[in-house]
C-alpha cells in the first residue's frame, strides 16, 4: 500500500504531538501553522504561559518516548495554597498519596520540544506563517494564505486532521458547508481572564512557595499563580466582565486596579511591583466551552483537541485531554490501520463521552476554586478525603484523584463516581452522620454504601 499523506492544521501542543506520533508510525506528515515558529519568536504574551501537566498528558509523552525530557520542564505542585483576604495561607493537598501531584509546565517549552522531536523525522514537515482559510472536506483539500508572500495556495492530502484550537477553520467549514447534520454549541462564562506576573527575587529565588498552585478565592472571582522554572509565577486573574463591584469593564484606571488588589489580594500585591504594567499591557480574554458533533466527515477529515472540545481551564485538563486524544486515536489506529472512516468513527464514539464529561467537570471546578475551597464544610470534606486516601490508598480516590491521577479510567466514569462520592460525603457531613474525627474505617464503609446508593439512583434515572 502506498504511504499515505496526512495534513495537520495547527502546530500547537496537540498538533505537534500528533505529528510526532504519526511520523514515528511512518506516515508522510505536513503540518501548517498560522503563527510564527515559537522557537524563534516570542508569541506568548497574555496567553497561558504555563499549564498543569498530569498523568493523562504523561501517557502521551510515554507513547512517544519523551517522559524523561518532559520531566525536566516540570515543577511539581503538591496542592492548592489557599490565601485569605488577610494574607494567611494553608495548603490543601491534591491527594493523600505522596506520589500523586500535578506539574506546572511551560507551554512554549513543551511545544518547542514536541516540534523539535517531530522534525527529527524526515517524513514530517512543519510550515509556519501559513493561515488556513477554509477546508473542502469532500475533496480533502485546504486553502492557505502565506503571511509572508501574501499568496494563497491549496494543499491536498489523503486525510486532514485539524488541531487548530477553539477557533478551528475545519469546524467552521463543517458548519458553513451544510453538507451534513452538524451540531455545534459555544458557551462563554461571564468571566474573562488576564495574565499577570510575580517576578523572581534579584537572586532568582521564588517570592512565594514554589511547589503549590496558589489560589486567592473570593467568591465571585479569584487569582491563581503557577510557578515557572526561572523563579517567576504566572498569575491569572479570573473576573467578571461586567458584574460585581469590581469587574474588567470598570477597572480602567491605575488607582482602581491598585485599590482592588489592596482590598482583595494584599499579599499578592506586595510581591507584584509590576502589576500595573502587566494589567494594562496584557489582553483580557474570554473563557468558553465548545462541543460539537460529528468530529469527522467520512474518512476524509477529523477534528481533534480543542478544535473538537474546547474547555475552560479550571481542572487543568485541557492540554492533558488533548494529549489523551492522541493516545486514544493511536490505539484505534492500531486496530483499523488504513480504514480511516472506521478509525474516525470509532475514535469519536469512544472519546466524545469523556470530553463532554471533562468539559462539565471544568465548569464545576471553576465554582469550587473561586468559592468552595474557602467554605468550612468543603474543607472538612477535603480533610476526610485526604485521610481516606492516606489510610486506604487502594480503596478510596477522591473525585479530583479519579479525574487527574487515575488515567486508566475515562473522564465520564471518573465524573459519575466522583460526583456521587462528593454528594455522599457532603450529605453525611451536613446531617451529622460523619465528622472528620470519626474512625476512618467506619467513614469509609459509610461513604462506600452511600456512594453506591447514589450511583444506583443515577442508573435507575438513566443518568449512567
Amino acid at each position: 500500500m502506498k504511504q499515505q499523506n496526512i495534513l495537520i492544521i495547527g502546530a500547537g501542543l496537540c498538533g505537534s504531538l500528533l505529528a510526532l506520533r504519526l511520523g514515528q508510525r511512518g506516515y508522510n506528515v505536513s503540518v501548517y501553522e498560522k503563527r510564527p515558529d515559537l522557537r524563534k519568536v516570542d508569541i506568548s504574551a497574555g496567553r497561558s504561559i504555563n499549564l498543569a501537566f498530569s498523568d493523562r498528558g504523561n501517557k502521551g509523552m510515554k507513547m512517544v518516548g519523551l517522559e524523561e525530557k518532559v520531566k525536566q520542564l516540570c515543577i511539581p505542585m503538591h496542592g492548592r495554597m489557599i490565601h485569605d483576604n488577610h494574607g494567611n495561607t494553608f495548603q490543601s493537598n491534591y491527594s493523600g498519596r505522596d506520589h500523586e501531584y500535578i506539574n506546572s509546565i511551560s507551554r512554549g517549552g513543551l511545544n518547542a520540544l514536541l516540534l523539535d522531536e517531530a522534525e527529527k523525522h524526515k517524513n514530517v514537515s512543519i510550515y509556519f506563517n501559513k493561515k488556513c482559510k477554509s477546508v473542502n472536506f469532500e475533496k480533502t483539500t485546504a486553502l492557505f494564505k502565506d503571511y509572508n508572500s501574501k499568496e494563497e495556495f491549496i494543499e491536498d492530502a489523503d486525510i486532514i486532521i485539524a488541531t487548530d484550537g477553539a477557533g478551528s477553520i475545519l469546524r467552521k467549514s463543517y458548519y458553513l458547508g451544510k453538507k451534513f447534520l452538524f451540531s455545534f454549541s459555544q458557551e462563554y462564562l461571564t468571566h474573562g481572564y488576564k495574565e499577570l506576573t510575580i517576578l523572581p527575587k534579584a537572586n532568582g529565588d521564588y517570592k512565594i512557595h514554589k511547589h503549590a498552585l496558589h489560589i486567592w478565592p473570593r467568591g465571585n472571582f479569584m487569582l491563581i499563580a503557577l510557578p515557572n522554572l526561572d523563579g517567576s509565577f504566572t498569575v491569572t486573574l479570573f473576573l467578571s466582565y461586567d458584574e460585581g463591584q469590581h469587574n474588567f469593564n470598570n477597572l480602567t484606571s491605575e488607582d482602581r486596579v491598585l485599590r482592588f488588589f489592596q482590598k482583595e489580594f494584599p499579599d499578592a500585591l506586595a510581591v507584584m511591583p509590576n502589576l500595573l504594567d502587566d494589567f494594562f499591557t496584557n489582553p483580557t480574554a474570554p473563557l468558553g466551552t465548545i462541543k460539537c458533533s460529528p468530529w469527522h466527515y467520512k474518512g476524509n477529515t477529523l477534528l481533534m483537541g480543542d478544535a473538537a472540545h474546547a474547555i475552560v481551564p479550571f481542572y487543568g485538563q485541557g492540554m492533558n485531554a488533548s494529549f489523551e486524544d492522541v493516545v486514544e486515536f493511536d490505539k484505534i489506529l492500531d486496530k483499523h490501520k488504513g480504514n480511516w472512516k472506521t478509525v474516525f468513527s470509532e475514535y469519536e464514539k469512544t472519546r466524545k463521552k469523556d470530553t463532554d464529561a471533562i468539559a462539565d467537570l471544568a465548569i464545576d471546578n471553576f465554582h469550587e476554586m473561586k468559592d468552595h475551597v474557602a467554605n468550612p464544610i468543603f474543607q472538612e470534606k477535603r480533610k476526610i478525603e485526604m485521610a481516606l486516601e492516606q489510610e486506604f490508598p487502594n480503596e478510596y480516590s477522591s473525585k479530583y484523584s479519579l479525574v487527574t491521577f487515575n488515567e486508566h479510567i475515562g473522564y465520564r466514569e471518573a465524573m459519575l463516581k466522583g460526583r456521587a462520592q462528593d454528594k455522599a460525603i457532603l450529605n453525611m457531613l451536613a446531617g451529622g452522620v460523619i465528622s472528620p474525627n470519626d474512625d476512618m474505617n467506619i467513614i469509609l464503609e459509610k461513604v462506600k454504601t452511600e456512594t453506591e446508593a447514589i450511583l444506583e439512583d443515577d442508573r435507575i434515572a438513566g443518568l449512567k
